[in-house]
């Protein structure tokens, strides 16, 4: 039998070979991935995952053109996916809105609603689908059981302030007409309440009269009109529940041989860009702000509540007064 005789050299040979054997396997083999640890779910939803109904009144006023341009520009930057339905100011528009949103099963559903009663039958097929309701900008008039929240301004603090700043401007006394809202939605139910709070401890200032303008600027025009012929130089003063009326009711006013602003004072509501220039051109006396800009909490809102964290029942806006002396400063920088 033939021996072989490993020396230490030999020994170190073969272990060499090994080495370089290995290598050069290695070396032609793909390195193994890393190990990536997914980060924990913890189970809540997130912006992009959401997807959210809502109901829009219409477009009857830039005020409106406003806030929906916040709601939709809002869901974009977040990533939300909104499906949005314009009711063109027709509530069996919204109803159909509210249960295609629900066939559709989203997450959650905003509506401003465009009168306060007649939503008791659509809301409770929500309920009764799981699926919450967010009430924005005015109010339903329901159980409170058939909604989760409602983020708006406070109508009657809005019409406190208009006739707080009419009382100044009156010195105490004088005849006011009212241009009002839709008949039977919540602000013009509101403004109008509010208003008369302030106004009976004055019982110098009479309101002559108050008709509905739709909150258009056509209808506020066109009532205004109708006042005018009625009262003619005995209106002293207008309240306009929004600026898009008052904005009509100059026109008349100037239609009338009168001058806006002098001749008859005018205080609305809203603190539209249209506003604050009539106020520089010394045709509107003052605006009580009622903020549209309502995208970015409806949708914080719709967040919390699709992931069952606790929220208030009523979330108010925060608003301001505004006069002509500042309104050529501030008005480069309103957005609506």
């Amino acid at each position: 039998m033939n021996h072989v005789l490993f020396t230490p050299l030999t020994n170190l040979t073969v272990l060499l070979l090994i080495s370089l054997s290995l290598f050069a396997c290695t070396a032609n083999s793909p390195l193994p991935e890393p190990t990536i640890t997914p980060e924990p779910d913890d189970g809540r939803i997130t912006y992009e995952e959401m997807v959210v109904g809502y109901s829009q009144i219409g477009a009857e006023s830039n005020w409106r053109t406003g806030n929906t341009a916040s709601i939709k520009e809002t869901a974009v930057a977040l990533g939300v996916e909104l499906i949005f339905a314009d009711g063109q100011q027709r509530q069996e528009n919204q109803i159909r809105a509210i249960r295609s949103f629900i066939a559709q099963q989203v997450d959650v559903i905003g509506v401003s609603p465009v009168v306060e009663d007649g939503w008791e039958s659509v809301f409770q097929e929500a309920k009764d689908a799981g699926i919450p309701i967010i009430l924005v900008d005015r109010r339903a008039n329901v159980s409170p059981d058939l909604y989760t929240t409602h983020l708006g301004s406070d109508f009657v603090e809005e019409g406190r302030n208009a006739a707080r700043v009419m009382v100044d401007l009156l010195g105490g006394q004088g005849n006011v007409v009212e241009l009002t809202g839709t008949v039977g939605s919540a602000p013009a139910i509101d403004r109008y309440a509010g208003f008369r709070e302030i106004i009976q401890d004055h019982p110098e200032i009479i309101i002559l009269a108050s008709a509905s303008g739709d909150f258009t600027r056509a209808r506020g025009e066109e009532v205004m009109g109708d006042l005018l012929q009625l009262y003619g130089e005995k209106i002293d003063a207008v309240y306009a529940h929004n600026d898009d009326m008052a904005i009509g009711a100059i026109k008349a006013i100037e239609a009338y041989g009168l001058r806006p602003g002098q001749d008859i004072k005018i205080v609305s509501i809203d603190a539209i860009r249209d506003a604050f220039q009539a106020m520089i051109d010394g045709k509107l006396n003052a605006t009580i702000e009622c903020n549209p800009l309502l995208g970015p909490q409806f949708f914080d809102l719709a967040l919390k509540v699709v992931n069952s964290e606790p929220i208030p029942k009523w979330i108010p806006s925060e608003e301001g007064i505004f006069f002509p002396e500042n309104a050529a400063e501030l008005l480069p920088a309103r957005r609506y």
